[in-house]
Order: C-alpha cells, then structure tokens, then sequence
C-alpha cells in the first residue's frame, strides 16, 4: 500500500497544515502568554514586557522580504515550496537551544528578546511558505476547513505552550522547559520532512519542479514577481478591504494585552492563573468551534461568517469594557477571557479564505505573506501602544474604545451598499 501524499488526500492536507500550524504556536505560547505573564508576575514594568513582545513579533512584520524570496525559488524537487518549511523549521530549532543558557528570564530580558526575535525570524520565513503552499495546494472549496485547522493548531500550540510551560517555569528550571520545547519542535521538523506533496518529489532539494512527464518549471524572476505582487496588493478592492482588517487586528491586540496585564497587576491575579485560562480551559471548546466554522463558511460563504464575526467582536468589546465593574468577579472575569479565546481563531477562518482568494497566481506567497506580514504589524503596534497607554488611562477605557471605533466603522461600512468593502472571492 502506497503513503498517501498531499496533493491526493484531503485527509493528510488537514493534518498536516494542522500539526505545521502547532510548530508556530509552541514558541509564540511560550514567548507572548506563559513568559509575558510570568514576567508580569516577577514585577516586570509594563513598557519593558511590551517592548518584549514587540520585538518577538518584528520579524513577523518582515514576511513581506520573505515572500518574494519564497516564490523566486518556490520550485524544488521536494516539492513547491517544502524546501523552505525544511530550512526555517531547523532554523529555529536551532535558535531556541539559545534558551538553555538562560537561568531567571526576568533578569536576562536583552538576551531572552534575542533568542526569540531570531527563532521569530525562522518561524516567519516557515508561516510565509506554509501558506503559499496551503494556497497552491488547497482547492478553494476546502479554503475554509484549511484555515480552519491551521488556526486551530495554532490555537492548540499556544494553549499547550502557555498552560504546559506556564506550570513549567513555577515547578522547573527555565532550562528544563526551553529543552522541551525544542524537542517537541524537532518532532514536528521530522514527521514533515518524510511527508510528500507529489509522489515523485524526492526528499533532498534541487532547484527546479520536476513533473512527472521528465519536464522542470523554471522559477519566476524577481521583475515579475514584484510587479504581480504590487498590483495584486494595490488594487482598490484589495486596500479597501483590508484597512478594515487592519483596524479590527489592532483592537484585538490593544484590548486582549491591556485586559491581560489589568488581571495581572490590579485584580492581583497571578500570572500563572492567566495563562491556564489563556490557552488552557478554553482551548478544546475554541477548536471545535474553529472547525465547525470552517465548515460553515465553505457552505455559506466566507463574507457572511466574517460580518457576523466583526459584529460579534465590536459587541463583546462594548459590553465587556463597560461592566468593567464587574471584573472584581473572578467568574465574570475568567468568562470573559475564556470567551475571548475565540475572537482571533474564529476571525482568520473567515478573513483568511478571502486573502487567499485576492491572491494573483505564483505569487501566492509574496502577497498572501504581505498581508500576514501587515496584520502583524497592527499586533506589534497594538502591543507597543498599550504598553506605554497604561501608564496614562485604565485597561476598560483602552477597550471600550476599541469598541466604539469598530461600531462606528463597522456602521459606516454596512451602508456602502451591503458591505461591498469585502469582497466575495
């Protein structure tokens, strides 16, 4: 019996792009929830724990550089594009062994950025050439589910980093939980270097796409690259639909951090408590609804799901910000944390379809990247913003104007014309 491969079973693309998504979410549940926290614990200011996340989350702005990269020399014989999952992911194996020489990550913050702002790099590098090839290899009948599974496995990733390590560095040394991580991230690299997108992809690279008449595919040049992703990126339909993705990613950011750090240093929560409810409690509830919305938005269509999504945010964000009164309440509070486990993951499955689909042919990964590349840049901004804002107004002023800003654009946008600003692709 023949291994089933990726271009032939719907199956193994679901794994997959699943367990692929895991590997970015162990380190970024590491980084932005279980070390965020824990340093918030340790009396860490709020500008430095910000400026922390910050620079774990510049390389991700840097997809962008990748991209164009990526589809200059997107044709292997290993497959479209597993050339580079192969190098980013040893890349930041190899980067996160830098850990072990840490020992109290409060006092070596230089150092601890260091580390990961390098396997961020790798992990940016991994992301961009993962969803080129999801969209290269994905029909767009299974874009849905697709996305789907890989916010769900980023999602799982994070919920086992933040809970997992958060337990971790109060009941073991820093070193014993950065060596675990690096193992579970070497297990993945392993299980993905045997798998193939076609059958007579080898397992060692040359730079060319052998089909299997015996004819290779030359890889574009830079010219053409840079030109389709320009106008794909440029055009009036795209700008206008993803400025509103851009503001809704920068709330998100602002009021989860703020929310977070509040928790923390004035409900006297502990950090450790955090992240459990974080990635932990909420974690099984939120896949299964990330699938099940998956499903969904292949049925009815990605447009519907994603409004529905906005409005669902916007509301939250009011309601939860004023009744910050109740926030005292730890079931309240823990709710409301748990609840926000969804907004994100639920999100993608209904943006992310849409980008695909605003995507021009072999330049998948260079655009498809720049606007990962951008709505990344909206979670550092927003981190960056509410490190420093919480030195000067409370956490439910901070979201509850996020709130108000999304309903009024969210209002204006409903009357163009039935929410023509996004595109049904």
């Amino acid at each position: 019996m023949k291994a089933p491969v990726l271009h032939e079973s719907a199956y193994l693309r679901y794994f997959t792009f699943f367990y692929l998504y895991v590997f970015q979410g162990i380190p970024a549940g590491f980084a932005l929830y279980a070390l965020a926290n824990y340093l918030a614990g340790k009396n860490v200011t709020s500008d430095r724990i910000g400026t922390f996340i910050a620079l774990v989350g510049l390389p991700w702005i840097l997809q962008f550089v990748w991209g164009p990269l990526i589809d200059r020399f997107q044709y292997s014989s290993m497959g479209n594009r597993k050339h580079w999952i192969v190098f980013a992911q040893w890349g930041s194996i190899i980067a996160t062994t830098g850990l072990f020489i840490i020992k109290m990550p409060q006092q070596s913050l230089p150092l601890l950025s260091g580390v990961f702002f390098t396997n961020s790099i790798f992990s940016s590098i991994q992301l961009a050439s993962i969803d080129a090839m999801a969209i290269t290899i994905a029909p767009a009948n299974e874009r849905g589910r697709v996305n789907g599974f890989m916010r769900g496995g980023f999602l799982l990733g994070i919920a086992f980093a933040s809970t997992v390590f958060s337990i971790m560095l109060h009941s073991y040394t820093f070193k014993n939980t950065a060596l675990v991580q690096t193992t579970m991230l070497a297990i993945f690299s392993v299980i993905f270097f045997f798998t193939k997108l076609e059958r007579h992809n080898t397992l060692l690279p040359s730079f060319k796409k052998i089909n299997p008449k015996g004819t290779s595919e030359k890889n574009p040049p830079f010219k053409i690259v840079f030109k389709d992703v320009y106008q794909g990126i440029t055009n009036k339909r795209s700008l206008q639909y993803f400025s509103l993705i851009a503001l809704v990613y920068f709330c998100n950011s602002v009021f989860i951090r703020s929310y977070s750090f509040h928790l923390i240093n004035v409900m006297k929560w502990s950090d450790k408590q955090i992240s459990l409810l974080q990635g932990g409690w909420g974690s099984i509830v939120t896949f299964t609804a990330i699938i099940i919305a998956g499903n969904i938005s292949d049925k009815i269509g990605h447009k519907p799901l994603q409004v529905r999504i906005m409005w669902a945010i916007c509301l939250f964000l009011i309601i939860i910000n004023a009744t910050h009164n109740f926030w005292s309440y730890h079931y309240y509070s823990g709710f409301a944390l748990v609840t926000w486990n969804l907004a994100d993951p639920l999100l993608t499955v209904g943006v992310f379809p849409i980008l695909m689909g605003l995507c021009i042919k072999k330049v998948e990964g260079s655009q498809f990247t720049t606007y990962l590349a951008l709505i990344n840049l909206c979670d550092v901004v927003g981190s960056y913003v509410t490190g420093w804002s919480l030195t000067e107004i409370t956490a439910p002023t901070l979201g509850l104007i996020c709130g108000l800003i999304l309903l009024c654009v969210l209002i204006i946008t409903g009357l163009r014309k039935n929410y023509r600003v996004i595109p049904d692709v």
